[in-house]
């Protein structure tokens, strides 16, 4: 604009707005943006799908797995599949071609390393035994910031890495479901059910009690009846990658925001916040899985408290800016708010029957600086960093043109194919979720390691 043109917002005119402005919307008019942009959705998630209508993992090198997934020289690694022909070979595009392997060869191979192999490399994954999965949140209430992106590529992580990982979705705009073709008909397939049963197990208790004290039970309806026979395990789905399950999410899911507080008024002593802890570790899930991420919605509803009272290990993604952190600062204000309520409330009850109090916990909290851009938000970083300390993990998830690009080829970093790039943009671009997971790693062994130790003090 040149200094003698005035901005566009002068000389508008009404009449000519008013020949421009379609008519009014009514509720009839929401259900066709919606179609409009199911479709548009479809479109764009059928770029990620094989011709059989299906997501496929794609094979990864040789170059690619000595590099990045088995820590042994590339010759090495051809010497001992000749050397053991029952070992996967993989396969070649042409007759003196590099050789490509499937996720669950990959996942073969790195077990044979770790039983054959040097004890001074590290070809499987330290996970202490007797000990159950790690859970691990990732939240924020303020969309935008990267948190499915990073919990996604966190999973796909440590799948590489050769853990046996659960994807749980708690946010009803089901975006990590649709990131791992999840397909999801209703709120009965996601962990609606398993909230439900954890109340109705609390009202057969209560009504237990009121029949001892020769009161009348309260009937469960029929949502509560179905819910007692459904388990955790009948609402896994496996993934295209063979060591990623999921429970995925609908947008129906969003409906177990009304209903969980009516449970709570029908049922005061009904312990809401811990329905998903209590019936994963019943099922067992904890016992099949090594590390269990979690989605949760962009707000501080039902579900995310259940999300975050569930976890092991917090994970706040944030941008670099003002108004970010100054969310962030009030996400963490009303964690401590809402936690605190429940375990004064608990905690009164509690030393009336001299009972042990209770308090939450979490193995490590930590904010992670997500779409970092090194050229605009440095200053920016670095303030925050000196004012949330340790809170603030030190690495910065930077926005690079890979991420970019696989975003719009529906699918995380990990399963671009490297040849669609070159070997020195992709090793570039996956550097920086690499750093991510290092970070993430670095937690999760500490506290595998401390609750080993403390096993292992407890045993002696």
């Amino acid at each position: 604009m040149s200094s003698n043109e005035l901005p566009p917002y002068f000389r508008i005119n009404p009449d000519q707005a008013h020949a421009d402005l379609d008519g009014p919307v009514t509720t009839t008019g929401f259900a066709a943006i919606a179609g409009a942009a199911r479709e548009g959705r479809d479109d764009l998630a059928s770029r990620g799908l094989a011709e059989d209508g299906r997501r496929h993992l794609r094979l990864f090198s040789t170059w690619e797995i000595t590099r990045y997934l088995i820590p042994v020289a590339q010759a090495h690694f051809r010497r001992v599949l000749k050397q053991n022909p029952d070992l996967p070979q993989g396969r070649s595009e042409t007759a003196a071609g590099a050789k490509w392997f499937t996720l669950d060869e990959v996942l073969r191979l790195r077990a044979f390393f770790g039983r054959e192999g040097s004890k001074a490399k590290e070809y499987v994954p330290y996970r202490p035994k007797g000990l159950p999965a790690k859970m691990v949140a990732v939240a924020n209430f303020k969309g935008g910031v990267g948190k499915t992106s990073t919990a996604a590529h966190l999973a796909m992580s440590a799948a590489l890495d050769g853990y046996r990982v659960l994807v749980i979705d708690l946010d009803s705009q089901a975006s990590m479901t649709s990131v791992f073709g999840g397909k999801v008909d209703d709120e009965w397939q996601t962990v609606f059910p398993l909230l439900a049963r954890h109340y109705a197990k609390h009202l057969q208790t209560d009504n237990q009690r009121r029949l001892d004290r020769g009161d009348a039970p309260v009937p469960l309806d029929d949502t509560l009846t179905e819910a007692l026979g459904v388990t955790a395990q009948s609402l896994v789905q496996k993934t295209h990658w063979p060591n990623i399950d999921l429970i995925g999410a609908q947008l129906n899911l969003y409906w177990a925001e009304f209903q969980v507080p009516v449970w709570r008024m029908q049922g005061r002593g009904w312990k809401l916040w811990d329905a998903l802890t209590d019936t994963l570790d019943a099922d067992g899930i904890l016992d099949e899985y090594d590390v269990i991420f979690i989605d949760t919605p962009p707000a501080l509803g039902y579900l995310t408290i259940n999300g975050l009272a569930a976890a092991d290990i917090l994970l706040v993604p944030v941008g670099a800016s003002f108004l970010e952190f100054d969310s962030t600062g009030r996400f963490f204000d009303m964690l401590h708010t809402t936690f605190q309520s429940i375990e004064d409330g608990e905690n009164l009850a509690a030393r009336a029957l001299g009972r042990e109090e209770m308090a939450f916990q979490w193995d490590a909290v930590r904010a992670v600086v997500t779409r970092f851009d090194a050229g605009q938000q440095t200053e920016m970083a670095g303030l925050m960093q000196a004012y949330l300390g340790k809170t603030l993990s030190p690495h910065r998830q930077d926005f690079t043109a890979l991420i970019g690009q696989a975003g719009e080829q529906v699918q995380g970093i990990y399963e671009a194919d490297y040849r669609d790039f070159n070997r020195e943009t992709y090793a570039r671009g996956r550097e920086t979720f690499d750093a991510t997971y290092a970070a993430f790693k670095t937690l999760l062994l500490g506290a595998w390691r401390r609750d080993e130790l403390a096993q292992q003090a407890a045993a002696e």
